[in-house]
């Protein structure tokens, strides 16, 4: 039932968000993303989780939004950005990049996530030189009956000053003595609420749950995406979105997130321990069968990027064009990487490693 009269909270609002079912699911999102972070210090570099899962990150969020690639395509606009691309590959893409964007400002800002930071993610994801909304007329509507089901703030001075209120909710630690995941929680669904955008608000909204994990310390690296979760239980994410507006009911949405954190964490754990086995056995086969050709760098060149090219090899161990064609070679000849042409350009796959990530996806 539609509530227009749905005034937004101070954050946090004012009931108890530390109810025993609450905190069963915090415990078990807790240990979950300890375990996580931990096995994520294990892999040499973390650039590599960074670069290699974000992808993956980038096409579960856009489905969300009904915007669906295949691996194969979003692995090949990744490897030749200059070539035609599919629409869905394009705007995937744009999010990869805008989540590396937030993940870097945060660094800039020393943990900070300002409003700016959003507004530059926002223009990036959508190719687009505005900001938050100036113009009345957004409403949210069913996607399957298009009932209107919510209307967020129309005045654009309004969305300026909650943005505001939210920017100081997210960055002032102080404010809260609540646990960081049942504030994520409180955050996303707010930043929703809210709807700033003018597009790509629910994209942002997940890229900003990430981003606050990593400003809080819960995670050292943004490798944490509840995007596959959002997917598998979409109708559940916009009902429950919905209960907190119609009836001020706000545990089963805390904890549909916490379960949320919880499973991803899971699921991402599988991964990292995974990509983390293969690294060791191919760093093993490398320096017993390849002694010569064997080089840290190199075997982060195969897993930072699950499809390479010579020009990735040749830029990152700063070796020639030559030397770099020859070490992909060989790899290709010793079952290391398969080699593939596309045109005028080769490229070279890490099967396992490409299986390994479509696997764990599926079966998530």
């Amino acid at each position: 039932m539609l509530n227009p009269s749905y005034a937004l909270p101070t954050l946090p609002p004012p009931v108890d968000l530390e109810t025993v079912p609450v905190l069963k699911a915090l415990n078990r999102a807790s240990r979950a993303l300890a375990d996580l972070k931990g096995q994520a210090r294990t892999i040499p570099n973390q650039g590599i989780l960074i670069d290699t899962l974000a992808l993956q990150e980038a096409k579960a969020s856009s489905e969300v939004e009904n915007i669906v690639t295949t691996q194969d395509e979003l692995f090949q606009a990744d490897v030749f950005p200059d070539e035609p691309q599919s629409p869905a590959a394009k705007e995937v893409a744009r999010y990869r990049d805008a989540l590396r964007l937030g993940h870097r400002r945060l660094l800039e800002t020393q943990g900070l996530i300002p409003n700016s930071t959003l507004i530059d993610m926002f223009r990036l994801l959508k190719d687009r030189d505005d900001g938050f909304r100036t113009t009345p007329g957004t409403a949210l509507k069913n996607e399957r009956s298009g009932e209107v089901v919510f209307v967020p703030p129309q005045d654009a001075r309004q969305i300026v000053g909650l943005m505001t209120a939210l920017e100081r909710f997210v960055n002032e630690d102080e404010a809260s003595d609540l646990d960081p995941l049942i504030k994520m929680a409180l955050i996303h669904h707010q930043f929703e609420s809210i709807h700033p955008f003018p597009d790509g608000n629910g994209r942002i909204g997940r890229i900003l749950n990430v981003l606050y994990l990593t400003r809080t310390g819960l995670l050292d690296i943004p490798i944490l995406y509840l995007s596959r979760h959002i997917t598998r239980n979409k109708s559940e994410y916009y009902r429950l979105l919905q209960v907190v507006r119609d009836d001020g009911r706000w545990e089963d949405w805390v904890i549909y997130m916490l379960d949320g954190v919880a499973d991803t964490a899971v699921t991402t754990l599988r991964l990292v321990q995974g990509i983390g086995e293969q690294m060791r056995t191919a760093k093993h086969r490398m320096r017993k069968e390849l002694p010569k050709l064997y080089s840290q760098e190199l075997l982060n060149n195969l897993f930072r990027h699950p499809y390479t090219r010579i020009e990735y090899v040749q830029n990152e161990l700063d070796v020639t064009r030559q030397t770099a064609a020859r070490y992909l070679d060989i790899l290709d000849e010793n079952d290391f990487v398969d080699k593939h042409k596309a045109g005028k350009h080769n490229y070279f796959i890490n099967t396992q490693l490409v299986r390994l990530l479509m696997t764990v996806s599926e079966e998530s």
